[in-house]
């Protein structure tokens, strides 16, 4: 049965799952009735972290364009444009053993592709989740729903791996950015 996590929560991943060594991390969302002219087009993305809660390099960004990091620990399933139908939108494959050392937490992140362009926003979204498979049963770990909780933000850290002595946790963080894709990519210091 899955654990249910609430925003700011954490728990143990990997201790509470013996013999885990392989995750899908599955983001999804909806987007409510607009009428906009546009279509929406959210992107799911993953920042590689070092220590000081940076990019070792930009090939430590993992999106549509990149997707994978650069020992192939961590794989990006593809580019859902639309969001249509029922579970996961975007999902990413994370070898837990095969993660580099100095890789201390991967953050999991939502985007809206063109969001100031086409005057979009995450008030505009809604059943935002993420959740945590076991890639080998595809069972259902960990749940977070988002809730109801942006409204001008482009950009959401969903949330976070992260290594804990040998141990790997996940937080739910729900943090939204209002400058979008450029916000995050500044503040986990890669290059745009």
């Amino acid at each position: 049965m899955a654990v249910n996590l609430s925003k700011g929560q954490k728990v143990d991943l990997t201790k509470n799952n013996p013999g885990l060594t392989k995750v899908k991390i599955g983001l999804g969302w909806d987007t409510n009735k607009y009428d906009g002219g546009s279509a929406f087009d959210l992107d799911a993305s993953a920042f590689c972290l070092n220590g000081s809660g940076k990019v070792n390099s930009d090939s430590d960004f993992i999106f549509y364009n990149n997707k994978t990091n650069p020992n192939g620990s961590i794989q990006l399933s593809g580019d859902n444009q639309t969001g249509e139908g029922d579970g996961d939108d975007e999902s990413l494959v994370i070898d837990l053993g095969q993660v580099p050392a100095d890789i201390q937490k991967i953050s999991f992140c939502i985007t809206i592709h063109d969001a100031a362009a086409r005057n979009q926003n995450f008030g505009q979204v809604a059943n935002s989740f993420a959740r945590v498979l076991n890639e080998a049963t595809n069972e259902e770990l960990i749940r977070y729903d988002l809730g109801e909780d942006f409204s001008i933000e482009t950009a959401v850290v969903v949330a976070e791996l992260y290594r804990h002595g040998s141990e790997w946790k996940f937080s739910a963080v729900g943090s939204g950015y209002r400058d979008g894709l450029a916000g995050l990519c500044r503040d986990f210091g890669v290059q745009v």
